[in-house]
């Protein structure tokens, strides 16, 4: 059985629609019906129903489906344990939301290394749906993200937040701010709706940006205001590059850990989102620029 089979039957079963797998995986249509033809013929079963109202799953389909993640995640774990790895016992992937890696990998990785000197670690950086979905196919171990994304397999709690503060270069107050020079920050889906709700006169915004160190730099090079970090934010005022636009209040991003079920009660899983958990109370209480 080949792993492309599985790979467009899992996204048919997403997509519900021929048209839309070939799109997403670069096919051709008949390439994707051959691909499900061959993988029924191997299973002797099938998979999808065709109607004008779309493309639905059989029972069998169904059937099959938690078994075709499962395939999925153990041939990708598979082709990461004969990665090389030096002397490590294992490699550990962690994958994790840009503001986060920017202001804590160093304490985090640090702090893994010491709970676990047998592994190796490999950290990328990616947005919330990529993360998940790496998860779910098995490329990534643990993620730490600002949005769950709800997929089959995958388990999500609560870490802490990061605190975002908006600053500007032109004025103190709210009232004072200039649409056509905010720097609207897109830093998540909940993020976004709270700073909307905020400063509901200062939604159409010419620039926009969902990373706190590009939104750092477009305000040092164009000035006006935005949402940064925190510890951004102090560093602004300390420089003398801008200041708190006190007479708003702070937006609290949530941080959530996320991780396959089946590693949810793991005691090397755990130990992870405890270390994480650790760091952000610790920098919650620090009040940096206090």
């Amino acid at each position: 059985m080949q792993t492309e089979w599985i790979d467009t039957f899992l996204d048919l079963a997403e997509s519900r629609s021929f048209r839309r797998t070939a799109e997403r995986l670069g096919l051709t249509q008949s390439t994707v019906s051959a691909r499900v033809q061959a993988l029924e013929g191997a299973l002797g079963k099938r998979l999808f129903l065709r109607s004008r109202a779309g493309t639905e799953l059989t029972t069998d389909g169904l059937k099959f489906e938690p078994h075709a993640r499962a395939l999925r995640r153990s041939w990708t774990q598979t082709l990461r344990a004969m990665d090389p790895a030096g002397e490590a016992a294992m490699t550990l992937r962690i994958s994790m939301q840009p503001d986060l890696a920017a202001t804590h990998i160093g304490d985090w990785v640090s702090d893994f290394r010491q709970a676990l000197p047998q592994a190796a670690f490999y950290i990328e950086m990616d947005f919330s749906t990529q993360v998940c979905a790496d998860l779910a196919t098995g490329a990534a171990d643990l993620g730490v993200i600002f949005t769950p994304k709800a997929l089959p397999d995958l388990h999500f709690e609560s870490l802490g937040a990061l605190r975002y503060r908006l600053v500007s270069t032109t004025a103190a107050r709210r009232a004072d701010l200039a649409g056509q020079t905010h720097i609207r920050a897109e830093y998540s889906p909940a993020f976004d709706m709270l700073a909307r709700e905020a400063l509901p006169e200062l939604t159409e915004t010419p620039v926009a940006s969902g990373q706190n160190a590009a939104v750092v730099g477009l305000l040092a090079a164009l000035g006006g205001s935005a949402f940064v970090l925190e510890e951004s934010a102090w560093a602004l005022v300390r420089d003398g590059r801008a200041q708190l636009v006190a007479d708003v209040k702070p937006i609290d991003q949530p941080v959530y850990g996320a991780l396959h079920l089946k590693n949810r009660t793991a005691q090397l899983h755990r130990r992870l989102l405890a270390i994480v958990r650790r760091n952000l109370e610790a920098r919650a209480q620090a009040k940096p620029g206090k």
